[in-house]
């Protein structure tokens, strides 16, 4: 998904660059090796935390004194603050040998007795969900090792304790095991699994698009496994090519189905824990055309709760399979002219499992729902024109249901509360910071780790105790990080609003050099996305993506970014959806009309504009350079989607239907359809091994450019994925590339005067 990977990668991951000495004496002044060549703009950490089941306290990780290489497991009572070492890194060294286990995540047992460690750990796909698994037995003091003797390093997947926490279970090879732990005798779940049956875990399209990795689920009697079965036989392969690492090519197929094409026929069945067959679940319809898009246990032990989504995305069924018979009946079904978002990951029961939250756009704002487990009542919780961005938390003991949200500013993101059978809601966070706030609120709902930042702020961690807000004690300060951004000569970051037009009012933000002169006009940069997976202009900290386009300020360029219609604002349905088989089309067109607006600002240079992003922003700049040259003269564009007919079939027909019904759009939406009309200075950027936004993009661009005798400069990555952060020293290369085509082709030398 275009999207929540590079966004977040660009949001909070790579950044900056520019030639200037490694060497830097200026605290005002920022460089590429400040940026990228040292820490002191990183922020703390905290964590992993888990709350404890009770709520009234929390573990997490901290260095430890015995080693300083490695960490202790600490407990923390929440309203004293004592500390404990739970678990010292000496119970983290193996047997055969002397250095501790490198702890990457952790989950209790739920009698708190036992600890099981992820480490070791592998990238599949996106993220690294493949590792080693230890469990540490607190009563016997005992470590070791999941998968047997004979199990090869980091192969294990998705480990988790049963609901007793006497056995593991966890993926391994496309197969589902049970491990017991009094005698470690493993039992093989699943024998089906191989490169074309995928048991407990899934292909690139689902993970990607679906945010699903981990396949399976315990039943809540810890007597049998539900599970995610995916066929992948006649999906289409990709073939990444590898120049670079032996002698010869490698060659590795990555099974990708373009819009419009072959998925993976998938279905969820459940199978006893010790083996034996596997009871599917009668799901109607062609289970390659539609998809299974969450699946967990319901009220008991005897039902299995899907989320059923049509091929076209906008009919999503809620559905209880009979575990001992597969027999399933739909409870709920919403619809929508253009797509559904899938809002919850797992279903949250109340009132001894007769009801449920749910989340819909129903009544054209994003609200939360009480839905009777019975199918025949839906009673609306959150009432008002505004949109919950997230549930946060539920007290069904007093009768409250916390979410985020932001009524009044969509660059902004604050906790508040309702009564589980409606109300006005009421804001928590305190008015004295705005920004955007985060919370991972403990079971109970009296305490919860809060994170705050602002876009010119880097965030802070702390404790506090609901539903005063009251902070409790600060948890990652990140005060030398704070203290050093204070120092830069900087202007800080500016909200504005951008009218374009019929009604249509567009959020931006806006960074200007340190000695702005509103009597001389500047050059412009804007950066873009545009795509409905993510926005950019939010009131949170960016990390080095804010502070590389501070160096651009510094260097003398304003740079600016807009969210048009069709971003995943909280500004109602309306707002998102107009962009239903208008992608590429609709969202340029308000980029266009915002940069139109700029460039009547006296204090802008008209004839000297330029924009970047990546992905979804890449395509978004090859859109405005194509389309409206005659605004641009300098485009940057990072690992683009150039034609919309090579995208995946989950991401680009939720929001373009199917080619076959739709493909006038698909060729309008492209920026392909419009590369003869280039005028500018345009940089294409691209990674040889992107599995996600395949480098047969840029390849199939650059022969159209060619054809039309166009001019362009083309940087390829060998063998870097779709953030092209992989390999020493890429992404300060990278951002030097990028600043200096800017420099070079927009130069900031002269700023006239008015």
């Amino acid at each position: 998904m275009m999207h929540r990977k590079i966004l977040p990668a660009l949001v909070t991951l790579l950044i900056l660059v520019i030639p200037l000495q490694a060497q830097q004496t200026d605290k005002g002044k920022l460089t590429l090796d400040r940026i990228f060549n040292s820490s002191e703009f990183r922020s703390e950490t905290f964590g992993p935390a888990r709350w404890l089941d009770d709520g009234t306290a929390y573990t997490t990780l901290e260095p430890s004194t015995a080693n300083k290489n490695a960490r202790d497991i600490v407990r923390y009572d929440a309203a004293t603050g004592r500390r404990e070492v739970l678990v010292p890194v000496a119970s983290f060294v193996p047997k055969d040998t002397h250095e501790p286990l490198q702890i990457e995540d952790y989950a209790w047992s739920k009698d708190g007795t036992k600890l099981l460690i992820f480490t070791n750990s592998k990238q599949v796909w996106r993220q690294n969900t493949r590792g080693d698994y230890w469990v540490y037995d607190s009563k016997s003091k005992a470590l070791t090792k999941l998968g047997g003797n004979q199990n090869a390093p980091s192969t294990l997947m998705f480990a988790k304790f049963s609901p007793d926490g006497t056995r593991v279970a966890y993926v391994r090879e496309n197969n589902i095991y049970v491990e017991n732990l009094a005698d470690h005798r493993i039992t093989q779940v699943t024998r089906d699994g191989s490169k074309r049956i995928i048991n407990g875990t899934f292909d690139w399209v689902y993970e990607e698009e679906l945010d699903l990795r981990d396949g399976w689920r315990w039943s809540p009697d810890g007597k049998s496994i539900a599970y995610w079965q995916l066929d992948t036989d006649g999906v289409p392969e990709y073939f990444l090519v590898n120049n670079t690492d032996s002698l010869y090519p490698k060659i590795t197929p990555i099974q990708y189905p373009v819009a419009g094409d072959k998925n993976s026929a998938v279905r969820v069945g459940v199978v006893n824990a010790t083996g034996g067959d596997t009871r599917w679940l009668q799901v109607p319809g062609d289970p390659r055309n539609n998809y299974i898009a969450r699946m967990d246990w319901g009220r008991n032990s005897g039902e299995v709760i899907l989320q059923h989504l049509n091929r076209l995305q906008n009919v999503l069924q809620v559905m209880a399979g009979n575990a001992q018979t597969g027999q399933v009946r739909t409870i709920l079904t919403d619809k929508d002219d253009a797509w559904i978002d899938i809002q919850n990951d797992t279903l949250q029961w109340l009132d001894g499992g007769k009801s449920f939250l749910w989340i819909s756009e129903r009544d054209g704002w994003r609200h939360a729902y009480l839905a009777s487990a019975d199918g025949n009542s839906l009673q609306l919780i959150t009432k008002g024109d505004f949109d919950i961005i997230n549930i946060e938390a539920v007290d069904e003991q007093h009768g409250w249901l916390y979410f985020t949200a932001s009524p009044e500013n969509a660059t902004q993101r604050y906790l508040y509360r309702t009564k589980l059978s409606g109300g006005e809601p009421e804001r928590l966070t305190p008015a004295t910071q705005p920004g955007t706030h985060s919370y991972t609120v403990a079971p109970g709902a009296v305490w919860a780790f809060h994170t705050y930042s602002d876009i010119n702020t880097p965030p802070q961690i702390d404790l506090i105790h609901l539903p005063d807000h009251k902070p409790a004690r600060m948890l990652a300060e990140n005060a030398g990080v704070r203290s050093r951004v204070k120092e830069l000569d900087t202007r800080p970051a500016e909200f504005v609003k951008v009218d374009i037009g019929d009604g249509t009012n567009l959020d931006g933000w806006i960074m200007k050099p340190l000695g702005f002169d509103s009597s001389k006009k500047y050059p412009v940069l804007i950066y873009v996305y545009g795509e409905p997976a993510a926005q950019t202009v939010l009131d949170r900290w960016a990390s080095r993506n804010y502070l590389w386009h501070q160096m651009l300020a510094q260097h003398g360029y304003i740079v600016m970014s807009f969210d048009n219609r069709g971003t995943p604002a909280p500004k109602g349905r309306a707002w998102r959806k107009i962009v239903y088989r208008k992608i590429g089309v609709l969202a340029p067109e308000d980029q266009a009309a915002a940069t139109k607006v700029v460039q009547s600002w006296p204090y802008v240079d008209p004839k000297r504009i330029a924009i970047w992003g990546w992905s979804g922003g890449g395509s978004m700049t090859l859109n405005q350079m194509f389309r409206y040259p005659e605004i641009y003269q300098v485009g940057m564009s990072v690992a683009p989607v150039s034609d919309q007919r090579f995208y995946d079939t989950i991401y680009q027909e939720r929001y373009m239907g199917l080619p076959r019904d739709n493909g006038e759009d698909y060729r309008r939406g492209s920026p392909i359809t419009y590369a003869s009309a280039l005028k500018g200075k345009l940089l294409i950027v691209h990674g040889s091994g992107d599995d996600n936004v395949h480098y047969k993009n840029t390849e199939a661009l650059v022969n159209t450019l060619i054809a039309a005798k166009k001019r362009f400069t083309m940087m390829e990555y060998p063998n870097r994925r779709h953030d092209i952060s992989q390999g020493e020293g890429t992404t300060r290369h990278l951002y030097e590339l990028l600043t200096r085509f800017l420099e070079e082709n927009l130069p900031v030398e002269n700023i006239i005067s008015r």
